[in-house]
């Protein structure tokens, strides 16, 4: 049983410890890649409005890779930059129209949600990815939550340093495990032997004890019996002889 939970420790600790790491790349490819998280090409996104309802709502979390810009067509979902009361943001809405003029391609885009298009086309250069088609329903308000200095903290260093401790906790005993002396087989095998031996001959003392107490009492049993009777014969003497006296 300690062996089993002992395994159960070591995969949960395991299992917290890739998921901060996997955190900990998120952050840091956001701050280096203009606010974008990148983990192996495939980009997560936290859906901050409902213009894409009902597709995709505010506060879910999609995936967007990075796709060639001729690879594009009409009804694609795309996320790009766009510039919004003079602020750069991240916009994620679909293809309804592509405007070609040689080797450009601009797009124009609207939220499934939205009774209009949007403003500006969309360049290539906007561009950030293309949508696999992906969500996780809610998951977007943890990602962000992860992301903030509160959520990294509380999700990422703390399990991360209960993770460390541990196994410095077990590298420890490891450590002192093998400064005991060890025992080898053939010591081990006479230490059971010995074990045994004096079990059995302990086992065996107490039988004769046993025996011997049994004996003991037999033999009282009989001596008592056979003192009773000679003295009961005497008595009978006694009493035939004061009658021949009297006679």
């Amino acid at each position: 049983m300690k062996k089993v939970l002992g395994t159960i420790v070591n995969v949960l600790a395991w299992i917290i410890l890739i998921f901060a790491l996997l955190i900990t790349i998120l952050v840091f490819t956001s701050e280096r890649n203009n606010g974008v998280p990148n983990l192996f090409g495939i980009m997560p996104m936290s859906v901050e409005s409902d213009s894409m309802s009902p597709t995709f709502k505010k506060g879910d979390l999609i995936f967007v890779k990075q796709v060639d810009l001729f690879d594009l067509k009409k009804d694609d979902v795309i996320t790009f930059y766009a510039i919004v009361d003079n602020i750069r943001i991240k916009n994620t809405h679909r293809i309804v129209e592509i405007n070609e003029e040689g080797k450009t391609r601009t797009f124009i885009t609207r939220g499934d949600n939205n009774p209009v298009n949007d403003e500006s086309r969309v360049s290539a250069s906007d561009i950030i990815g293309k949508w696999t088609g992906t969500k996780l329903a809610g998951f977007g308000n943890v990602l962000s939550f992860l992301r903030s200095k509160t959520g990294f903290f509380i999700c990422i260093v703390i399990p991360m340093a209960i993770f460390f401790l541990f196994e410095l906790y077990k590298f420890i005993v490891v450590l002192i495990e093998a400064k005991k002396p060890k025992i080898s087989e053939e010591d081990e095998e006479a230490i059971k032997k010995k074990a045994i031996e004096e079990y059995l001959a302990k086992e065996k003392a107490e039988k004769e004890a046993a025996a011997a107490a049994e004996s003991n009492t037999a033999e009282d049993d009989v001596a008592i019996d056979n003192g009773a009777a000679p003295e009961a014969d005497a008595d009978a003497e006694r009493v035939d002889g004061g009658d021949g006296d009297n006679t």
